[in-house]
């Protein structure tokens, strides 16, 4: 196999899609990488560097392995992992779950003009993947990005459900604890003083997020 060749812009990987980029907007239309889509990419690439060993582990231990990217949005995730790593190899495939069909619908668009066969979009809540007809009883791996509020939830239980031999999961907007601590915030701060540990709107979400994280 020849090796891809290289690109004009440093961040941008060797046989990357400039046109799945520029549909992610990533890059501009006249192909540019502004400021902001270099952070975003920094980001994806960060994580990539953790799936990538656990999708070697999943290709070696079955050939045809399944990942499944829930709360998947436009499915910038899933698009590129399926770029950067499915796109040379003969098996796998990415199923993306998403409860908004517009962007089901898009996306669906977006993996035929680009040729991506083994991607697959699903507009389905998290009860309704867990049972759903298509999806097998068990999956390889289980990622969610920006996973807002308790679609993080959502994720572990879907991969829980379906016996996933890894997650991996970047929350965030971790609202639902620290909304708990504001309702209730005038009777505790009288009660113990323990409720200084959230009593200013800051330190509420960041406390919440923390508890958030201790209990998943």
């Amino acid at each position: 196999m020849k090796p891809a060749p290289a690109t004009a812009i440093p961040e941008i990987r060797p046989g990357q899609s400039i046109e799945l980029l520029k549909a992610l907007h990533v890059l501009t239309r006249d192909g540019k990488l502004n400021q902001d889509s270099r952070r975003k990419l920094k980001q994806v690439y960060h994580l990539y560097q953790f799936i990538e060993p656990l999708l070697e582990t999943a290709f070696a231990r079955n050939g045809d392995p399944l990942l499944v990217d829930h709360g998947a949005g436009k499915s910038y995730l899933g698009f590129i992992l399926y770029d950067l790593f499915f796109k040379s190899r003969e098996g796998g495939r990415i199923v993306g779950i998403e409860t908004r069909p517009e962007l089901v619908d898009s996306a669906r668009k977006l993996a035929a003009d680009l040729g991506f066969a083994r991607m697959d979009f699903r507009n389905l809540t998290v009860e309704q993947s867990i049972a759903a007809g298509g999806l097998p009883a068990t999956v390889d791996i289980v990622t969610a990005l920006h996973a807002c509020n308790t679609a993080t939830d959502d994720a572990i239980r879907f991969g829980l459900a379906k016996q996933a031999q890894a997650m991996v999961l970047v929350p965030c907007c971790q609202a639902e604890v620290a909304s708990v601590l504001r309702k209730h915030k005038n009777a505790s701060l009288g009660r113990t003083p323990l409720s200084e540990l959230w009593r200013h709107p800051l330190h509420t979400r960041e406390f919440g997020s923390q508890v958030t994280n201790a209990l998943r």
